[in-house]
């Protein structure tokens, strides 16, 4: 009789999940990880469809114009089979950027225009600086060591994560070049933990949600973490009558944030996405003498590493010295023609280390990205975003209500309207000046209101679709869109719950607050 042939499959060897220049992102759609997910792709199409009509042909609300529904039901479509995923994200997107003219929601140039957009220009160029790392060895050396300082139990390896995230985001605003630069180290330490995207686990889930969590929510612990903050800390003393300093915002918003984190850091894998035992370890045979092994037969320094650390550096400097680049060259660069400059530096022919051939850029991660800011700006153009916010707040008797009450729902309209909107400058535009006018009405002190609501910018957690460093991530396929939903539903309502207990007590000792119970004048 034959005997049974009961081999397992080989693991790969370090040699092979250090080989990042094959961990490309994959423009294929995700398999569908469980019996539900399978059902919401069949029942995601005509859903979309079942969605648009009845929002394209309900009889308008008061103030609401037939481009703003019309937009709403578009994007409404939209959403659906983003979170559905009956057809690759960026099918969904060229499908959106097409309903969006044939409805005359938005003309012909404004929906083409969206790939000329500074945010597409820097994940390009971003990819490319990218692609620098993982071609020069550079990415290589730094994951070794992550490994080998945090990379003996799965969570110290997340946790390791969250303290690199804290350190880069007062240094870099740009959360997309933040997230970026840490991209091949989270691809390679979800590998070593046997997590890729044809068989994602979940470890690799818990690495790249809590990844794009903190490069956003982190963005909130100091007022240059984002462009959004500088702009809310303008209509907070041009409206508001209160000048925010640097020490202000930072001794409110990040003891918010990093809790919010450590918080997440600890419910992700023990909650949300319980890692198993098996995971928990690296998954490599003979263990981390090997990553030992190979850190050290690497080396010292190459040249071509020292000239991609060089480069970097470069645009390091600019990134984190932005705000005196008018006085020193007489013009701002701003982030993308940072990364504009290192790509350069990059591809130049003799002195570069790079040629185009070999730059990895999702061009499919490109067009997501271009149909959800398109989807987005129309939301925002027509008037449809500001419209919910004001029937929202507009169907509330807040002034009943005690400080504490109006707060909580205040913060919480806030938190979760990312849902709505791409594009934080916009929803700091929109929601702020709404926040300080109802303040005024209440009777109480705009920044009471305002402070801790504009804490909330950063909070781009929710969606793939939320911001950009969602879409970068979600393209590595080790999450879906639920569960990135659930994720960021989940770090929102912990962070509006922790704003509420510091309004009660942490922002009311300050005296930025009234008392919790206190009644409208």
């Amino acid at each position: 009789m034959a005997a049974t042939d009961t081999t397992q499959p080989k693991a790969p060897s370090l040699h092979e999940l250090l080989d990042m220049e094959k961990m490309v992102l994959s423009s294929k759609i995700r398999e569908a990880q469980s019996a539900a997910e399978r059902w919401m792709r069949y029942l995601g199409f005509p859903g979309g469809i079942a969605l648009f009509l009845l929002v394209y042909y309900l009889p308008a609300g008061a103030g609401l114009s037939a481009s703003a529904q019309a937009g709403a039901a578009c994007f409404a479509l939209a959403l659906v089979w983003w979170v559905t995923e009956p057809f690759p994200t960026y099918v969904t997107s060229l499908v959106l950027m097409f309903l969006l003219l044939v409805t005359r929601t938005s003309n012909a140039k404004a929906i083409m225009d969206v790939l000329g957009m500074e945010v597409i220009w820097l994940n390009l160029l971003a990819f490319i600086l990218s692609s620098m790392l993982v071609k020069t060895r550079l990415a290589k050396r730094m994951a070794l060591w992550l490994v080998l300082r945090f990379g003996h139990k799965a969570n110290w390896a997340l946790l390791a994560f969250v303290i690199l995230q804290l350190a880069l985001a007062p240094l870099i605003p740009a959360t997309a070049a933040r997230c970026v630069m840490t991209l091949p180290l989270m691809i390679v330490v979800a590998a070593i933990y046997g997590s890729t995207q044809e068989a994602p686990n979940n470890f690799g889930k818990n690495l790249m949600l809590l990844n794009l969590a903190c490069i956003s929510v982190l963005s909130s612990v100091t007022m240059t973490g984002s462009s959004a903050n500088l702009i809310a800390v303008g209509l907070i003393e041009n409206m508001g009558g209160h000048r925010v300093y640097y020490m202000d915002w930072m001794r409110v918003g990040a003891p918010i944030a990093i809790v919010t984190m450590l918080a997440m850091w600890i419910i992700g894998q023990k909650l949300l996405f319980r890692i198993k035992p098996e995971d928990q370890v690296p998954h490599l045979e003979g263990g981390l003498d090997l990553v030992r092994e190979q850190y050290a037969k690497m080396g010292p320094f190459s040249f071509a590493e020292k000239k991609a650390l060089a480069i970097f550096g470069v645009v390091l400097f600019l990134w984190m010295t932005d705000v005196f680049h008018m006085r020193w060259f007489g013009v701002e660069i701003s982030a993308p023609f940072a990364a504009l400059l290192g790509a350069v530096i990059v591809l130049f022919p003799r002195w570069g280390v790079l040629q185009w051939a070999e730059a990895d850029i999702p061009w499919h991660l490109l067009i997501f990205s271009a149909g959800a800011y398109a989807g987005g700006l129309a939301l925002d153009g027509t008037g449809a975003a500001e419209w919910g916010v004001r029937m929202l707040f507009g169907g509330m008797n807040l002034r009943a209500l005690p400080f504490g009450v109006a707060f909580t729902v205040v913060i919480a309209v806030m938190m979760y309207s990312h849902l709505l909107t791409t594009s934080k400058t916009v929803r700091t535009l929109i929601m702020l000046p709404i926040i300080i006018t109802l303040a005024k009405a209440l009777g109480w002190d705009p920044l009471a209101f305002a402070l801790p609501a504009a804490l909330c910018i950063d909070w781009v957690v929710g969606l793939p679709i939320s911001g950009k460093p969602n879409v970068i991530l979600f393209s590595t396929n080790q999450f879906s869109v639920m569960d990135n939903f659930k994720y960021g539903m989940v770090a929102c309502t912990l962070g509006v719950v922790f704003l509420v207990v510091s309004a009660a007590t942490w922002f009311h000792w300050l005296g930025i607050t009234p008392a919790f119970w206190a009644m409208p004048q």
